[in-house]
């Protein structure tokens, strides 16, 4: 059993008294302006260190603050820590999870969309979340990888954190490496800055790294990603169900799809949108795109996770500038409304979600097809104020044409060579 060291320092007389508390003793200081600091000590027999901090975060989780040393904690259990308030959690370790498949797949939380699961659910308000540039979650993902043989959605897989009901707070310095699933969701979320944060999820063997996102966006609002560095098989970071003012600035992705908006529309006659976001400043290292918009089909075929159609509503006001595209594996921009796991084909003209006033330039770079973009829109929602700016056309590829294939884009401003499929 892991022991909870817990310092409340309480300023008295003009000078400062020091107590500490173990497991069997949880104090709680009474003098309401005091604070208390909760320092989470690992196990020494590397056993399950979740129970201690979620009592560490019970006991200092108002007006307080979390430390977990330079060392490794053993994450064997599912984690809850929710309603903070003031709370600082510095983070000068690795949390290393456990890679019993079986326990996760039947325990981990569920994330309210999608039929998603997580791991740890974290929230509150007023939080400062410290990495120092080397605190870890580190999933011990390639477990994962090797289970699910290229399955995009595996039941069970969890998300290392979820960042939910949270408002007005920071996250910095941490880094993620070989993620179970997505690195990061935030869900029901408001005023979050998310800045210098690590993702590296490669795998060693023949399956791919499929569905380990940097981050997901969900029901939230006014969300500041910087300077992030991801490198994975899958989205970098993807805004999806309701999610608003958006902005991802200076960041680096290598290998992954770039910035996905959605997918979304999954679930039949849901209202869901997208609204106001601007990717700037990044640079994309052999992504498959730099940025792209993808909605389900409007015929619903299964269920979530790896199911769905249907959704209504839209995505506008969306801007990706002043990329830097090195080797881009199929195209600058994408379009498509044709996402349906269940019947892969057919479909793609029926989505009623609306997509509008998307731009993508200026940006330098090159691909190595002969497309700069693939812009498929649905004849049942055809889209308008579609938009290639800039330097965009300057952009080389290894073709002798520079191809911009449209389906159903309204007036474009640009040539376009063939029809999307």
């Amino acid at each position: 059993m892991s022991l909870l060291a817990t310092w409340c320092i309480l300023l008295l007389a003009s000078r400062s008294r020091l107590w500490t508390a173990s497991n069997d003793s949880p104090y709680k200081s009474s003098v309401p302006w005091s604070g208390s600091i909760c320092t989470v000590i690992p196990s020494a027999d590397g056993s399950d260190d979740a129970p201690a901090i979620i009592s560490a975060f019970e006991q200092c989780g108002q007006d307080g603050s979390v430390l977990f040393l330079n060392k490794t904690y053993h994450i064997e259990s599912v984690m809850k820590t929710t309603g903070l308030n003031n709370v600082t959690v510095d983070l000068q370790g690795t949390l290393l999870w456990s890679t019993d498949t079986s326990y996760w797949r039947s325990n981990s939380l569920q994330l309210g969309y999608q039929n998603q699961t997580t791991a740890w659910i974290f929230g509150g308000n007023d939080i400062t979340f410290m990495g120092h540039g080397y605190g870890t979650f580190d999933g011990q993902g390639q477990i994962w990888y090797d289970l699910g043989q290229n399955i995009s959605n595996l039941a069970g897989r969890p998300i290392s954190l979820t960042i939910a009901n949270t408002t007005n707070s920071v996250f910095s310095g941490i880094r993620f490496v070989q993620s179970q699933f997505w690195s990061t969701a935030i869900t029901h979320s408001e005023n979050l800055i998310l800045e210098d944060i690590y993702v590296n999820s490669t795998s060693n063997s023949t399956w791919s790294t499929i569905n380990t996102d940097g981050s997901d966006t969900f029901y939230s609002n006014n969300i500041t990603f910087l300077r992030w560095s991801i490198t994975n098989g899958d989205d970098s970071i993807a805004p999806k169900a309701n999610s608003s003012n958006i902005l991802i600035q200076d960041s680096i992705f290598y290998g992954g799809n770039g910035v996905a908006i959605g997918s979304i529309g999954q679930y039949l006659n849901a209202f869901e949108f997208i609204e106001n976001l601007t990717a700037e400043r990044i640079i994309c290292y052999e992504c498959q795109f730099v940025g792209y918009i993808k909605t389900w089909t409007g015929i619903q075929q299964g269920y979530p996770p790896n199911g769905g159609g249907g959704g209504i509503g839209y995505a506008k006001n969306i801007a990706f500038r002043d990329f830097v595209a090195i080797n881009t594996r199929q195209a600058i921009a994408q379009i498509t409304q044709c996402t349906s796991y269940i019947g892969l084909t057919g479909g793609c003209d029926t989505s009623k979600f609306q997509i509008s006033n998307i731009t993508w330039g200026p940006g330098v770079g090159n691909t190595v097809t002969s497309y700069l973009a693939q812009l498929q829109c649905s004849a049942a929602a055809p889209c308008p104020d579609i938009n290639l700016v800039g330097n965009f056309g300057l952009i080389g590829t290894n073709g002798t044409e520079r191809q911009i294939t449209c389906s159903n884009v309204v007036d474009p401003a640009f040539p376009c060579t063939g029809s999307a499929e």
